[in-house]
């Protein structure tokens, strides 16, 4: 056997609907939950309250996430659905108009007339469905919307994340909180800005810039504004 057809390709798109859920929980997990804790500390709270604070975020942050991701990606899904069923329809309706149209894509690909209907009448022979709800409507099965998936990636996610900087804070002492949780928040932000960059394919040093930056700068408005409260109270 040629060696071109043992050769298996693996691309990284059949990923994009739980990796997008989960580096976006992981992330939002975070900073969200280092932001709050080194805020309340920053207003001179007790390690107490503080972690309290902490716990708070973490519950109510996973399941916001969980319940945001779902009712949204729900619309996607939804909205693909009916697309299908629409499409459906035409198909039983006027199969031949339908077939003239798939032709017409193909031929705006870049295929001559001819042997574009030649692909759109093989190809749906095969499965119209499919072939239409892929090229007429950019719906496939590895980027289909799959809210339940999506709800718990984020929900778990978001735990992952909130979980470091609530474990600095429980151990560091008082004085030492805001210190601690925002260096282990910034390693951890790099860390994962790599881990997504890398399961995506794409480069790790900006990705990993990038979340980190953002992070440094989420924590420090909420470190002036728990100062500023603090200081007023």
């Amino acid at each position: 056997m040629p060696r071109s057809y043992r050769h298996a390709e693996g691309h990284l798109v059949s990923r994009i609907g739980w990796l997008r859920a989960a580096v976006l929980g992981a992330n939002d997990g975070l900073v969200s939950t280092a932001s709050l804790i080194v805020g309340v500390a920053a207003a001179s709270a007790k390690s107490g309250e503080v972690l309290v604070a902490g716990v708070a975020a973490l519950v109510a942050g996973a399941m916001s996430m969980a319940a945001g991701e779902y009712v949204s990606v729900s619309s996607q899904s939804d909205t693909e659905k009916a697309d299908i069923a629409r499409e459906t329809q035409e198909l039983k309706s006027d199969g031949e108009a339908e077939h003239a149209e798939l032709a017409r894509i193909y031929v705006q690909r870049g295929l001559e007339p001819e042997t574009a209907k030649a692909v759109a009448q093989q190809l749906m022979a095969k499965d119209a469905l499919d072939a239409h709800a892929r090229d007429e409507l950019g719906i496939s099965l590895a980027t289909a919307a799959r809210p339940v998936q999506a709800a718990l990636a984020s929900a778990a996610s978001f735990t992952v994340g909130a979980a470091p900087p609530l474990i600095v804070a429980a151990l560091a002492p008082a004085q030492a909180i805001v210190s601690s949780v925002v260096l282990v928040a910034l390693a951890c932000l790099a860390l994962l800005g790599v881990a997504g960059a890398k399961a995506g394919g794409a480069p790790p040093g900006r990705a990993a810039a990038r979340v980190a930056f953002w992070g440094a700068l989420a924590m420090i408005v909420t470190a002036g504004v728990g100062r500023l409260v603090g200081t007023a109270i």
